[in-house]
């Protein structure tokens, strides 16, 4: 195994190895999902604002959960309807720890996933609430912004566009529209939560062998 000596933040000698490398390389995976679960990552990804990989990683590399996981569904069987195929970009290292967890307690990888994506629960509860504390937020902001203009509006009749104070406030209002125009986008690309149902993710038809 090839070995790199370098320094972690502490000073301290650590080893980067081929091995360990190799295991950030990103790989395919393919998995049938229900269309909950797969909603789920989505909807969390972009409220977090990361890449499904990253949050696909931080769940498949909890061995702890998995084996807990592993543990409920081992020896069973996941029924085909109502399941969609689906390609992640994930981690090798990530893969490995599926196929490996899934190996040893006869646990379908699929059921793997989907019981590991059930923990987000509490953060899209979380993030339902956020997502309506935001919409009321941006409604005022929009009222406020819509004054603001007409005081500007108003402030260009009466002194004239090239007054100091006039131009002050007009490049205060350019940047708040200018924020306002990044939140809308915002709440737009994250409206997905809004209309997302907890009782989604439990769709999934397991069987235990007797």
């Amino acid at each position: 195994m090839t070995q790199k000596k370098t320094l972690d933040k502490n000073g301290s000698f650590t080893f980067i190895t081929s091995s360990g490398l190799r295991g950030r390389q990103s790989v395919r995976a393919t998995f049938k999902l229900s269309s909950g679960c797969i909603e789920a990552i989505s909807i969390v990804a972009a409220q977090l604002g990361i890449k499904q990989k990253s949050l696909f990683d931080h769940l498949a590399q909890d061995s702890d959960s998995l084996n807990a996981i592993a543990k409920e569904v081992q020896n069973a069987r996941v029924g085909a309807e109502n399941r969609v195929q689906k390609t992640y970009v994930i981690s090798r290292r990530s893969l490995s720890l599926l196929d490996e967890i899934s190996r040893a307690f006869n646990a379908p990888r699929d059921a793997l996933v989907e019981f590991s994506v059930r923990r987000l629960l509490p953060v899209i509860d979380t993030e339902q609430k956020k997502y309506e504390m935001r919409k009321a937020a941006f409604s005022g902001i929009q009222q406020h912004l819509n004054k603001g203009t007409q005081l500007l509006e108003k402030m260009i009749a009466q002194l004239g566009a090239d007054d100091p104070v006039t131009a002050r406030m007009a490049t205060a209002m350019e940047t708040y529209a200018g924020a306002a125009k990044a939140i809308a986008v915002f709440l737009e690309r994250t409206q997905g939560i809004e209309d997302f149902d907890p009782e989604d993710l439990n769709q999934m038809d397991v069987r235990f062998e007797r």
